[in-house]
């Protein structure tokens, strides 16, 4: 029997999904959670086979939630369900180690197909996802990603200076390169664009 554990901030859908995967003969859902810090908790003492993430949940993100699971020594596998078909996400989930990463709009046959080719050891991506991501790279790197994470937060370079222990001259040449990659005409604008395609 593969046992699941659903996190949903939809009340409504994390219902279906679980009555849905019920009604398989191989598969039981032992838990549910309708946010992250929630659902990190119950999967650590129920310790089920599979967990099906949403990413944009309250108080910790899917992703957040899959990076401390890879961080375990028998880390449960854990299959991004998501209506966000952004690259950035993609590529962050990949570079977790998640198992699958899949569109809400499939059929619910295929999902449980792809928790049982998880159970196999395999792999399940949305095809989707993946010609995105190849059309679509993140061009910031980690430094970049994460000075941008801090002025969209509102943090002025001072602040980001003390954050980061940079030069303030150093933080605003990086801020300057973002928003050129980024084609923005400013922070602000950067944010927006890096945060619409998941890459902050």
């Amino acid at each position: 029997m593969i046992t699941l554990f659903i996190a949903e901030d939809q009340r409504m859908l994390l219902g279906a999904l679980g009555s849905l995967l019920d009604l398989e003969q191989d598969m039981k859902v032992i838990g549910q959670a309708m946010n992250g810090e929630e659902a990190l908790a119950s999967i650590l003492k129920l310790k089920p086979d599979v967990c099906l993430m949403d990413i944009e949940m309250p108080v910790l993100n899917g992703l957040e939630v899959a990076e401390q699971l890879a961080g375990l020594e028998a880390p449960s596998k854990v299959i991004i369900l998501t209506t966000f078909a952004r690259p950035g996400y993609f590529e962050r989930a990949v570079k977790i180690g998640v198992h699958g990463y899949l569109l809400k709009d499939g059929e619910i046959d295929d999902l449980a197909g792809a928790i049982r080719k998880v159970m196999a050891g395999k792999r399940v991506f949305s095809p989707d996802l993946a010609v995105d991501v190849i059309r679509e790279e993140n061009p910031l790197t980690q430094r970049e990603q994460e000075i941008l994470r801090l002025a969209a937060l509102g943090k002025t370079t001072k602040e980001i200076t003390s954050a980061l222990y940079l030069s303030s001259g150093t933080v605003r040449n990086y801020i300057s390169e973002i928003i050129h990659k980024l084609g923005a005409k400013n922070r602000t604008e950067a944010s927006a664009i890096a945060r619409q395609k998941g890459w902050i």
